[in-house]
């Protein structure tokens, strides 16, 4: 598959058109390029009705939605295996005080996690520190297999990765839908050759069982 990766050129236009929606947010036209639709993040919950143990929360950041729908599709995929199972933004602030194990995932933006998921990691990182983590990122861009694509993906990490106890991490390709974005994320995405498309293989998602889970499944994983 060919890399796509985001040439310097690109990148300065990108730039620039951040650095420009700074300056125009002191003004209407600068709110309405920067304004998102509204995107519902519900807390969810899997398996709260059964005599289950191993509490899992998933908390995810995402900006048009395709996060919390791999989120709530790996839920729902853990339940049927044994597991109670919380989904929750990290938006909430969701404390982990009843949770054995969390997995968090997070739309990338600019080669990176969002801000909200990283300040999650940040404030919480004692607490994770010390119980099983797994990590999956959802993206558009370097989903090749070459050494150039690789490196990408390890980089969306690089704010969080070191503040963990080496969790185990996995990508998975998500879904651009122009009408869910900005103005200004709509012409970003444009600038770095992003075409709408939905590229997220449900059979993988709701197959994916992090290491740190599958020695305790309750249930046959199929």
């Amino acid at each position: 598959m060919e890399t796509n990766k985001l040439s310097r050129r690109a990148f300065l236009k990108a730039s620039g058109l951040t650095l420009a929606a700074g300056t125009l947010a002191c003004t209407g036209i600068g709110f309405a390029a920067t304004r998102r639709p509204e995107i519902e993040t519900p807390q969810i919950n899997y398996g709260k009705d059964e005599t289950l143990n191993n509490q899992i929360l998933i908390t995810y950041a995402t900006r048009a939605g395709s996060t919390l729908e791999i989120a709530a599709v790996i839920g729902k995929s853990l339940c049927e295996q044994g597991w109670s199972v919380d989904v929750n933004t990290v938006k909430e602030k969701p404390s982990l005080d009843s949770y054995d194990s969390v997995i968090m995932g997070s739309a990338i933006r600019m080669g990176s996690w969002l801000p909200e998921a990283v300040e999650f990691v940040q404030n919480n990182q004692e607490t994770l520190c010390n119980m099983p983590v797994a990590l999956f990122s959802v993206h558009m861009l370097n989903t090749g297999d070459d050494e150039i694509s690789r490196a990408n993906r390890r980089a969306y990490l690089d704010k969080v990765r070191p503040l963990l106890n080496d969790p185990e991490e996995v990508y998975f390709e998500g879904n651009m839908d122009f009408s869910h974005l900005s103005f200004l994320d709509r012409e970003i995405a444009k600038m770095v050759k992003v075409e709408e498309a939905d590229n997220r293989d449900w059979e993988e998602i709701q197959n994916w069982v992090p290491e740190c889970l599958s020695s305790n499944i309750a249930l046959e994983i199929w």
